[in-house]
């Protein structure tokens, strides 16, 4: 499985940007998509995932300002990032934990950067 990220991107604080991350490749059942972010001099954390049999969960700082989401038909998943504040300037990386005839295994996709300004 492969997984294409987009949608990052410079804005002002207090705006807004979606990220996108779509699966493909081979035959496939995704059972959590989520992204994690990491921004110099800080370890990677956990901002969002969505289970299959689970809503969904955020990082503390996160909570009421970001949305992920999934379109099944499509594999894709999406993080909607509103009121982006400053200290959420990353590189935000997206995951899928999928299962397919040889067991479970966790895809990323590329690097994302989102640079919001004052």
């Amino acid at each position: 499985v492969q997984l294409q990220a987009s949608g990052g991107g410079l804005v002002q604080a207090g705006g807004s940007l979606r990220l996108s991350c779509a699966a493909s490749g081979g035959t496939f059942t995704i059972k959590a998509f989520g992204w994690f972010r990491q921004s110099p001099g800080n370890a990677r954390e956990q901002v969002a995932a969505i289970r299959s049999d689970s809503g969904p969960n955020y990082e503390d700082s996160v909570k009421g300002r970001f949305t992920i989401s999934r379109d099944n038909t499509k594999n894709t998943a999406y993080l909607q990032m509103d009121s982006l504040k400053l200290e959420d300037t990353a590189v935000y990386y997206c995951f899928a934990r999928y299962s397919n005839y040889t067991g479970y295994h966790t895809a990323w996709g590329q690097g994302t950067l989102v640079t919001v300004s004052s």
